[in-house]
């Protein structure tokens, strides 16, 4: 799996977004769900957020972006999207550990 962070700027403020923020919230909530948006939330001072995505590949990213409601309402003006490789940190050392207890509690 390959993980992206993708940024949206927006071309409307908070207030020209909340008609559509509940769509917007309950897409995010389901990717969640499913694994595939790892993190999300809007970015402080600025008029954009961050996401950070794990799918197969860029075309797969594409497809759930096209059907964001933010994107699908006109609101993104701008999309950036970087392929991502995270290697160091407290998250990793925290999921590491949790997939080797997994395996050990596997084996038994």
């Amino acid at each position: 799996m390959t993980k992206f962070v993708v940024e949206f700027e927006y071309n409307v403020d908070r207030d020209g977004r909340q008609e559509t923020h509940p769509a917007h919230a309950e897409n995010l909530y389901s990717l969640a769900d499913q694994g595939i948006v790892l993190l999300a939330g809007p970015l402080v001072g600025e008029n954009s957020g961050l996401l950070v995505y794990e799918v197969a590949d860029r075309d797969e990213l594409q497809k759930l972006l096209d059907d964001e409601p933010y994107v699908k309402a006109g609101l993104v003006s701008r999309t950036r999207v970087l392929e991502w490789t995270p290697g160091k940190g407290s998250w990793i050392k925290a999921l590491a550990g949790a997939a080797q207890n997994s395996e050990a509690e596997g084996s038994h």
